[in-house]
This record gives C-alpha cells, sequence and structure tokens, in this order.
C-alpha cells in the first residue's frame, strides 16, 4: 500500500490553485459546495486507496 505524500508535490500550484477559484467563480454557494463534493469524489476513486484516503480525512480534520 502506499502511504500518503503530505510532501509538496504539485507542479503549478498556484496555477492549479487559479483554476479551482476560477471554476467557483459564479457559482452559488450551494453549487460551490457541490463542486468540491464532486471534486473529492472523483480524486477520491482515481487514489483508490482506502488506508490513503483514510490518512487524508485524519491530515484535513488537523
Amino acid at each position: 500500500m502506499t502511504a500518503l505524500i503530505d510532501t509538496p508535490n504539485l507542479t503549478d500550484h498556484d496555477g492549479f490553485y487559479e483554476e479551482l477559484l476560477a471554476a467557483h467563480k459564479g457559482l452559488a454557494e450551494a453549487d460551490s459546495h457541490a463542486l468540491n463534493a464532486q471534486l473529492v469524489l472523483i480524486l477520491a476513486n482515481h487514489i483508490g486507496d482506502r488506508r490513503v484516503l483514510s490518512e487524508a480525512i485524519a491530515l484535513a480534520k488537523r
């Protein structure tokens, strides 16, 4: 099993953040929350490792 990578690992993190913000632009609050939920589920499916996902949830809650 793979361990959660919790150190910087994203190229062009600023560009990604800008793209994420742009995706939310003009959305109602409920639609923005729905977008975030869909993105989390899509990425969780891509990761596919329940242990890694549990580590990510624990890290996010800290």
